[in-house]
């Protein structure tokens, strides 16, 4: 069994509704998921929306390996009408990336792990440290506590209540 941190976020369409879905999905079609964070509203980073995103991270053990996670992942994203053929970011109702698989470094042309922009965004940091602070990223070899108090993004971010 592998366990991989997923990150979802979405900032258009019927948010509460799509991250059930999202879960549901993830849990028939990668692995049960063992710990959720809660969910964070962040505004969007590197670009204007008029829609704030939500953010959570998700600890799911898997049978997967990671390149069929990544598979999982882009079809999951598919039936909330992501195209991945965009040049810069843009809204979207579902985006889900791949933070970490176990203790593994991968780089090919199709993924990288652990998620190269870990250490720059909140939205990532806030939500891993409250579910795995001791977790040790494996190249940058600092916990995910320590990357976020080290972290620079001052992005306003506040842990919604459902």
């Amino acid at each position: 069994m592998h366990h991989v941190f997923l990150g979802i976020g979405g900032n258009i369409g019927k948010k509460q509704q799509n991250f059930g879905k999202v879960k549901l999905f993830i849990e028939s079609e990668i692995g049960k998921i063992k710990s959720s964070s809660s969910v964070y509203e962040t505004p969007p980073l590197g670009f204007f929306a008029d829609d704030n995103f939500w953010n959570q991270v998700f600890l799911v053990d898997t049978r997967l390996e990671p390149d069929d996670v990544l598979y999982k992942i882009q079809e999951i994203e598919a039936r909330f009408g992501r195209k991945r053929d965009a040049e810069f970011y843009v809204s979207r109702e579902m985006d889900i990336d791949v933070l970490y698989y176990d203790e593994l470094s991968i780089t090919t042309d199709r993924l990288i792990i652990p998620h190269p922009r870990i250490a720059q965004r909140l939205f990532v940091l806030v939500p891993l440290a409250e579910i795995a602070p001791g977790y040790q990223h494996p190249v940058l070899k600092l916990t995910n506590r320590q990357l976020l108090e080290q972290c620079q993004d001052d992005s306003n971010i506040k842990r919604l209540e459902f």
